[in-house]
């Protein structure tokens, strides 16, 4: 890449970014969290199912348009990966960059924690002890990185380990690199 990641983030978000208003998102998504709760009746890991299901088609959608807005190649090791979706990634499609932090041993494993939640403004948790254990509100971020991550043949792990609304000083999501798909041609087509 000619320039540095967050200068490259940077020039997308200015210029290349259609921009809608931040709080009509988050009090749409929280709508969305709401009703998701009221259809399985509180049943907050069949919710946090269904957010990740959600995510998990948009970021099959999604990962086209970034590649289409960035321009980018396949990026040659997993850190390098890392940054992309933290500093391109995040900046472009929510204005927000993670730390890319807590990295394994083997280089298989980070977290990315995100200081500022842009799901998590206005929000606040049902008083219900259950939902406090239970939800993780904006987990259709995990699904999210799945899905498109998947799209690019990286087979990952994703899952919420802190967040801000059950009384964390940070949101984390930790990202496992499980394997690296092959490229395959479907079945029936040469």
């Amino acid at each position: 890449m000619s320039k540095t990641i967050k200068a490259t983030a940077d020039d997308i978000w200015k210029n290349k970014v259609e921009k809608i208003n931040s709080e009509l998102f988050t009090l749409t998504y929280g709508s969305v969290v709401a009703q998701l709760c009221r259809d399985f009746h509180n049943d907050y890991v069949q919710v946090n199912a269904q957010l990740e299901r959600m995510g998990f088609n948009i970021g099959i959608r999604l990962i086209e348009d970034f590649l289409a807005r960035t321009g980018l190649g396949r990026c040659q090791s997993f850190k390098e990966t890392a940054e992309v979706v933290s500093k391109i990634g995040f900046k472009i499609f929510l204005n927000v960059v993670p730390l890319v932090t807590n990295w394994s041993g083997d280089g298989k494993q980070f977290s990315l924690v995100l200081e500022e939640n842009p799901l998590a403004e206005f929000v606040e948790l049902p008083q219900d002890d259950k939902a406090s254990r239970a939800l993780w509100y904006s987990n259709v971020l995990v699904g999210v990185l799945k899905g498109a991550l998947q799209m690019v043949q990286l087979e990952v792990d994703v899952a919420f380990v802190k967040d801000v609304l059950r009384g964390d000083d940070a949101t984390e999501i930790r990202l496992k690199l499980i394997k690296v798909l092959r490229d395959e041609v479907p079945a029936g087509e040469d």
